[in-house]
C-alpha cells in the first residue's frame, strides 16, 4: 500500500489557516465590541470556528498519511473526510448560534456605534481571505486533499460573508439604518449553515464508500487490458476509502496457462493499477477464459 508524507505545501496551507484566522479573530472581536456591531462580532466567531477547523485539518492530514499498523491494517485514509465532517458540524452550530444572537439584537433595539474603522477592517479581511482561498485551493488540488479543499471553500465563503457584513455595517453606519447590522449578521449565520451542509455532504460520500468518477474506472480498464497476457476485463468494482480509491478488477486469462503464469499476470496488473495516483490498493481476480474451439477439460 502506498504511503505518503505531509508535504511542505500542505503544512503551509494548514498553518496559514490557523495563524491567519487567529489574527483575524483578534482584530474582528476588538473592533466588533468597540463599535457594538453584532455583525462583526458574529464574523469573529466564524473566524474562531475556522481556527478549530484548521487545527482539525492539520491533525487529519497528518493522520491520513500514516501507513498501516496493527490497529489499522488498511491505513488511515478516512481521517480527512472524518475531519471534514467534524468541521461541517461545528460550522452549522456556529451558524445557528449567530442567528439566535442576531434575532435577539433585532428585538432588543441595541444599536452599533458609527465609525469608519469597521469598514476598513472588513475590506482588509476580504483581501486576506481571498489570498488564503487561492493558496489553499491550489495546494488542495495538487495534494488531492478533501480536508484542505474544505478549508479552501471556507476561505472563499469568508470573503462573501465579509462582503455581506460590509453591506450591513455600511447601511447602519453611513445611511443610519441600524437594523441592517443584525440583519447582516443573520445573513452571515445562514450562509455559514449552508457552507457547513455542503462540506458535510461532500465528505459523507468518502465515508460511505461512494463510487469514483466513471472516467477513472474507464482508465483502469484500459490499463488492465493493455497488460500482456490479459485477454479481457469482465468486471471492475471501485469505491472510496477515505480520499483514496480501492478497486477490484476481474481479468480474463487463457485457461491453459499454468497457475504461476496466471499469478504473474495478475501481479503485473496490480502493480500497473496501483501506480495510478488515485488508487491506494488493487485486488485482481483472475478468471480462466475458454478460447473458441477449445473442448471441455481442465488445465
Amino acid at each position: 500500500m502506498k504511503e505518503r508524507t505531509l508535504g511542505r505545501g500542505e503544512q503551509f496551507a494548514t498553518w496559514m489557516g490557523i495563524t491567519g484566522n487567529a489574527l483575524l479573530f483578534v482584530a474582528k472581536i476588538l473592533v466588533g465590541y468597540s463599535f457594538n456591531s453584532i455583525a462583526i462580532i458574529s464574523d469573529s466567531f466564524n473566524s474562531l470556528t475556522d481556527i478549530v477547523a484548521s487545527t482539525i485539518v492539520l491533525i487529519s492530514v497528518r493522520t491520513s498519511y500514516r501507513g498501516p499498523d496493527a490497529g489499522h491494517p488498511f491505513g488511515h485514509h478516512r481521517a480527512q473526510p472524518i475531519a471534514g465532517l467534524v468541521v461541517a458540524i461545528l460550522t452549522g452550530i456556529v451558524g445557528f448560534e449567530i442567528i439566535a444572537q442576531s434575532v435577539g439584537r433585532v428585538f432588543s433595539g441595541e444599536e452599533m456605534r458609527p465609525g469608519v474603522l469597521p469598514l476598513i477592517l472588513l475590506a482588509g479581511v476580504m483581501v486576506v481571505k481571498l489570498g488564503m482561498h487561492i493558496v489553499a485551493r491550489v495546494i488542495a488540488t495538487r495534494a488531492n486533499s478533501t480536508a484542505l479543499r474544505a478549508s479552501a471553500v471556507d476561505h472563499r465563503n469568508d470573503v462573501l460573508v465579509s462582503a455581506a457584513v460590509i453591506v450591513g455595517v455600511g447601511a447602519a453606519d453611513v445611511l443610519g439604518y441600524r437594523i441592517f447590522d443584525p440583519l447582516a449578521a443573520i445573513a452571515v449565520g445562514a450562509w455559514i449553515i449552508v457552507a457547513g451542509f455542503r462540506i458535510g455532504r461532500d465528505n459523507i460520500k468518502f465515508l460511505m464508500g461512494a463510487a469514483p468518477p466513471p472516467e477513472l474506472v474507464h482508465r483502469i480498464k484500459g490499463i488492465a487490458n493493455s497488460t500482456p497476457g490479459v485477454l479481457g476485463v469482465n468486471d471492475v468494482f471501485a469505491h472510496y476509502v477515505g480520499t483514496s480509491v480501492e478497486i477490484e478488477v476481474h481479468i480474463d486469462v487463457d485457461r491453459r496457462i499454468t497457475i504461476d503464469a496466471a499469478h504473474a499476470i495478475g501481479k503485473r496488473v496490480q502493480r500497473a493499477v496501483e501506480d495510478t495516483d488515485e488508487i491506494s490498493r488493487a485486488f485482481i481476480h483472475i478468471d480462466p477464459l475458454e478460447t473458441v474451439g477449445e473442448t471441455e477439460g481442465g488445465i
